[in-house]
């Protein structure tokens, strides 16, 4: 009685003894002795008996699968991420379940409930530029299947969620360039929607008033992370009687699209105008005008230090009123040199 997916049953027919037996021995259960359970491993391995996924479920109530959902795969930011997730997911014996929402958040909640309905253990999600509500990502955890952000994370307490200090490293880069004789510093955030653009703000202002510099909002624009919408907001700064000595870019893409446009408009880079950014992106390596300085976020221990929360979350037998806040630490990265604050 043989067939493509041999069954514990075929097993135990061939060997004459119990189906439960069979199952134990798999199992390295104590109360099976040595020589059976080595007779039944090796028949299983003959057979190439494969176990049923939806049957070990169907015991366990657990997949061994984590959904992760991302804005975009492209975004090297992002790869990184997704590669800490799967070494640590590994170390776990748990596999991943990619999705991407392409920054759409009708996208992003069809991905999720798709994920629900493949039964995964846990989500691990960096929201969409275009997020405005989490609801439908609280029902998916009191449904029992736990949540964690990262990266692009809600500004609210009740949520598992890991992140970097955007608002220190904020502070730091103002007070790096004023140290070094800027004074017109001027930002191009990203949308106000993320916790991560307010963050970034909120450091601006902080720093520049600890400096008891002018807080000037004509040297701050913001971009939708778009070519157009970084190059419409370099425009705008150009555009100023008093142009902005140092320009702060949300992140390494709007870097590389804010300084292209400069340069296009006769600018000196880094010499006429000094660029920093967040993200330290291998990318920039290999561009003609890479940042002076750049926050290194830490994508891949971010993704390790979201699969090790997620695992901790999953732990709690129900809904839970305790929340898992991790924080990434931070580093200036000054032309490869990195200065740990």
């Amino acid at each position: 009685m043989s067939s493509n997916n041999p069954t514990i049953k075929e097993i135990a027919l061939r060997l004459n003894v119990s189906v439960s037996t069979v199952s134990r021995a798999l199992h390295d259960h104590p109360r099976i002795g040595l020589k059976t359970r080595e007779r039944v491993k090796e028949l299983a391995r003959e057979m190439k008996y494969v176990p049923n996924a939806q049957a070990i479920f169907f015991k366990k109530q657990k997949t061994a699968v984590i959904g992760v959902v991302l804005p975009s795969i492209k975004e090297e930011f992002f790869s990184q991420a997704i590669s800490g997730i799967e070494a640590a997911a590994t170390q776990y014996n748990y596999t991943i379940l990619f999705g991407q929402s392409h920054d759409d958040p009708a996208i992003e909640k069809r991905v999720v409930d798709t994920m629900k309905r493949q039964r995964v253990d846990g989500i691990i999600i960096s929201l969409s530029k275009n997020t405005h509500k989490i609801s439908f990502l609280k029902e998916i955890e009191m449904a029992g299947i736990p949540v964690v952000f990262f990266d692009r994370v809600p500004d609210q307490a009740d949520v598992h969620k890991v992140y970097c200090d955007i608002y220190k490293s904020t502070i730091d880069m103002v007070n790096w360039l004023y140290s070094r004789g800027f004074r017109k510093i001027a930002m191009i955030n990203g949308p106000s929607i993320l916790t991560a653009s307010r963050e970034r703000l909120e450091g601006y202002k902080q720093a520049l008033s600890q400096k008891k510099m002018k807080i000037d909002m004509r040297y701050f624009e913001s971009t939708d992370l778009t070519k157009e919408g970084t190059t419409h907001a370099m425009k705008k700064l150009l555009s100023l009687k008093n142009v902005p000595t140092a320009v702060i870019s949300f992140n390494d893409y709007v870097h590389m699209d804010a300084t292209q446009y400069a340069h296009l408009q006769g600018i000196n880079i880094n010499k006429d105008i000094a660029f920093v950014s967040y993200s330290n992106l291998s990318i920039t390596d290999y561009t003609a005008y890479p940042p002076l300085l750049s926050v290194e976020q830490y994508p891949y221990g971010q993704g390790e230090q979201s699969m090790e929360t997620m695992i901790r979350a999953m732990k709690e037998q129900h809904p839970t009123h305790q929340y898992y806040h991790e924080e990434v630490p931070a580093t200036l990265v000054i032309h490869g040199t990195k200065h740990v604050r």
